[in-house]
């Protein structure tokens, strides 16, 4: 017997086309940030930094653009996702808050599991996003004083201040990202499949489940 074949709504669709912009964004934006959590700028060929130079895959100026560009990617993505989301990220804020208040409303483990992953989630990015942007606009290269001005602005906090917010937030955000996905693995694998088969792929049924002809 012939299914019907599934039918995903643009809602849904759209949503699932961010969501995968975030993720590939992030992915990318993490993976050059790991490789800038053990290679450390400082230092020369040759010199006390004898990392400053190691080839992995690509040079070090390749994964900064690649982490610069893919970290915007991210931003922008994820900004458009909070604003397709607005309502849900205000019912969740109304729920941090009752959460937070002495004598409110009981919670399962579950859902306050939930609630503060959302919040590491939330402030990391925030963190991380803002203290990425000022290294967007003040460079490396140069010293204080020297022919870049922009390398230390002073803009709040010092340049190796903003360096050490932005990669331990970095860090807290991969973690807590990480979490996040594994909390809600079988909710990605059952939208996933069904906007795959949406567009015409087909997949082998499980033993014991009806053959799908789509």
């Amino acid at each position: 017997m012939m299914k019907k074949r599934i039918t995903i709504s643009t809602q849904t669709r759209n949503n699932w086309l961010i969501d995968v912009a975030v993720f590939g964004g992030g992915l990318f934006a993490a993976l050059s940030g790991i490789y800038f959590l053990y290679v450390p700028s400082g230092g020369y060929r040759g010199g006390r930094n004898v990392l400053n130079e190691v080839l992995i895959i690509f040079d070090r100026s390749s994964w900064d653009t690649l982490h610069t560009w893919t970290g915007v990617f991210m931003i922008l993505a994820a900004v458009l996702h909070f604003t397709f989301h607005w309502q849900w990220v205000l019912t969740m804020s109304k729920r941090i808050m009752t959460m937070l208040r002495p004598g409110g409303t009981n919670m399962s483990s579950g859902a306050k599991l939930n609630l503060v992953i959302f919040l590491l989630v939330a402030l990391s990015f925030t963190t991380t996003a803002v203290s990425g942007i000022y290294f967007l606009f003040a460079p490396v290269g140069g010293y204080q004083g020297g022919r870049n001005l922009a390398w230390d602005p002073g803009l709040i906090f010092s340049r190796t201040t903003w360096d050490l917010i932005h990669t331990w937030s970095g860090v807290i955000l991969i973690l807590a990202a990480v979490v996040h996905f594994s909390i809600h693995w079988r909710w990605v694998v059952k939208v996933t499949r069904h906007m795959l088969e949406s567009f015409g792929l087909r997949f082998r049924p499980r033993q014991g489940q009806e053959k799908m002809l789509i």
